[in-house]
């Protein structure tokens, strides 16, 4: 049992770089044998390190007093741009979604970037990608429902009946979208990583892979958080008739 712990811990942590979803540990579910894998040991060190981070997030700002240390000015620092974010995207409505909004770019945005870390990106799995999507596609159907009411289903037979079948397909294909972009982007920059790692003489894994990972984790780990963030507001915003 030791060596398999070890031989999971080693897949998880990329001792030998790969961008395959390994099954670690068998589980029987009422006869059936499922698996942990790669992807939910990685999502649960994320959230762990979200955790860890908010609890050091919250004491700081907690024990400011007179001059705030210099984390606590960078977590209000942060905050104050995501109000501004959300707000300067949906309107008056932003503040009833500033958690949602936050807690959605955070993880997604370490899920990201934790091939810096060693890790395989939860996001490069589709089942997580899909999940936050259809978190996303429920709350942007929920405020359809509750603010257009019976409008939104008369639109979905708009501009005449036979349209029906084409605006349901354009409802379903919001969360397909969304987890299709951010799945397939975090994907090939995996897959490039490990192809790096995996194919090349060590000598030219000095130094080069560090521009590497600045790009296919930090950077476009970043753009593809704020584009999920972005689409969620918007679709958001237009269901709710929200202008400005």
């Amino acid at each position: 049992m030791a060596n398999g712990v070890a031989t999971g811990f080693n897949v998880i942590l990329r001792d030998d770089p790969d961008f395959y979803i390994h099954q670690l540990y068998p589980i029987d579910f009422f006869g059936t044998t499922v698996y942990i894998t790669t992807t939910h040991i990685c999502t649960f060190i994320v959230i762990l390190a979200i955790a860890v981070l908010a609890i050091f997030a919250r004491r700081s700002v907690l024990k400011t007093k007179d001059a705030p240390s210099k984390f606590a000015a960078g977590v209000e620092l942060v905050i104050g741009a995501l109000i501004n974010f959300v707000n300067g995207t949906m309107g008056k409505a932003g503040k009833k979604y500033i958690n949602y909004v936050g807690t959605l770019f955070l993880f997604v945005f370490i899920s990201n970037i934790s091939g810096l870390f060693g890790l395989r990106p939860p996001t490069a799995d589709y089942g997580t990608t899909l999940f936050i999507a259809l978190v996303s596609f429920t709350m942007i159907q929920y405020a359809a429902i509750r603010y257009q009411k019976w409008g939104y289903l008369k639109g979905m037979f708009e501009p005449i009946f036979l349209f029906f079948p084409i605006n349901v397909i354009s409802e379903i294909a919001t969360p397909v979208s969304l987890s299709l972009r951010l799945f397939g982007n975090v994907l090939a920059g995996t897959v490039m990583m490990a192809l790096y790692y995996g194919m090349l003489p060590i000598f030219f894994k000095i130094g080069i892979p560090s521009a590497l990972h600045v790009y296919f984790d930090l950077f476009s780990g970043a753009i593809q958080a704020y584009v999920f963030c972005m689409l969620t507001m918007t679709f958001v915003a237009n269901k709710r008739n929200v202008e400005g």
